[in-house]
């Protein structure tokens, strides 16, 4: 009798536990679901460069209706150093509702993960557990300008970096010398595919001798499957200063 009642016991405990594990599994599961659907990488700039270090800004996107709000890169400068937050400040609203952050950070090895905060609750983006490296230009915006090196004004060149939304597509940039009093659009052509899937598409400007950089200023535009995306600064257009500083 006594074995009896120990048996089932044991055994009302061993469900106990596999539902507790069940439940918990699934909450894991949720909380990874909407870390995914909160929080993004958006796109990243490397800004400077000087020593094997780097300088970049980090653009991240967030979905969330919470009114208290907080996104931070958590970045690797030097493994002797450990890991560090550095804070993003708010750009602007996409049409869609969404928040764009940005946060400043330099690194040595160039390894990262976001980190945002909806009224106390923590939601992560690692690139599925992999962090994110200098490579990851792009992250779930549709297109954005890369940052190049130094530039000329007779063979300014632009790479657009996109996703592969559609084989048919069109990549153009568009471009001023005057300040807008008029512009010109030019065709940017296929580059490589890149090894997360994502294209590269190029172009060079020849740009008039002398034009005052504040004056020239220009954007890029992705037509795919009957839809505009641009690349134009959150709104405030590149300029001939958009290079890495070394």
């Amino acid at each position: 009798m006594t074995k009896t009642k120990t048996t089932k016991r044991f055994a009302a405990i061993l469900l106990t536990l596999a539902m507790a594990f069940g439940m918990f599994s699934m909450l894991g599961a949720t909380s990874a679901s909407a870390a995914t659907d909160k929080v993004s990488l958006y796109s990243l700039n490397p800004t400077f460069s000087k020593y094997g270090g780097t300088s970049y800004e980090a653009f991240i996107q967030t979905k969330d209706d919470a009114g208290n709000q907080e996104v931070y890169v958590h970045y690797n400068y030097m493994d002797s150093m450990g890991w560090q937050d550095a804070k993003a400040q708010y750009v602007t609203t996409l049409n869609d509702g969404s928040k764009i952050w940005k946060a400043n950070f330099s690194s040595w090895n160039t390894k990262f993960a976001i980190k945002f905060v909806a009224d106390g609750r923590e939601y992560w983006d690692n690139n599925n557990g992999n962090d994110y490296s200098k490579n990851d230009i792009l992250g779930v915006a549709p297109i954005t300008s890369e940052r190049l090196g130094y530039q000329t004004n007779n063979n300014f060149k632009i790479n657009a970096v996109l996703q592969n939304y559609a084989y048919q597509k069109n990549v153009y940039v568009r471009y001023t010398t005057d300040g807008w009093k008029s512009y010109k659009d030019q065709a940017l052509g296929y580059e490589k595919t890149n090894e997360n899937g994502t294209e590269t598409w190029t172009t060079s400007l020849n740009l008039p001798y002398g034009v005052d950089y504040k004056d020239f200023q220009y954007a890029i535009c992705y037509q795919v499957n009957g839809t505009e995306f641009w690349a134009n600064n959150f709104g405030a257009n590149y300029d001939g200063s958009y290079y890495i500083h070394h």
